[in-house]
């Protein structure tokens, strides 16, 4: 099992840069593949981007060249660096992990996740 918790999250004005982290406890981290997905007010949770365990990258398409996913299996700690945020960009972020090679978009495969942190983007 791992627990994740996120940090990071907070009030930005739109343009503006956020990192997110998360921080992994458990099992070995370097043996999941992570992902962080949002919850934006009224709207169902939806993927953001993933990392698989060999470092492939994904991301939704609405924040390719914005964020950037990445990990330090070393410090057992996942990240998003949020460049050019947008109010629609507010949202709950949430990490997540999988116990499986590759990274993906879809929610129902990840097996563990972090309580989320809000992310706030005022115009």
């Amino acid at each position: 099992q791992v627990q994740l918790v996120e940090s990071g999250g907070g009030l930005v004005q739109a343009g503006g840069s956020l990192r997110l982290s998360c921080a992994a406890s458990g099992r070995t981290f370097s043996s999941y593949a992570m992902g962080w997905f949002r919850q934006a007010p009224g709207k169902e949770r939806a993927f953001v981007a993933a990392i698989s365990r060999n470092g492939a990258l994904y991301y939704e398409n609405s924040v390719k060249g914005r964020f950037t996913i990445s990990r330090d299996n070393a410090k057992n700690t996942l990240y998003l660096q949020m460049n050019s945020l947008k109010p629609e960009d507010t949202a709950v972020y949430y990490c997540s992990a999988r116990s499986a090679y590759a990274g993906t978009d879809e929610e129902g495969r990840y097996d563990y996740w972090g309580q989320g942190t809000q992310v706030t983007v005022s115009s």
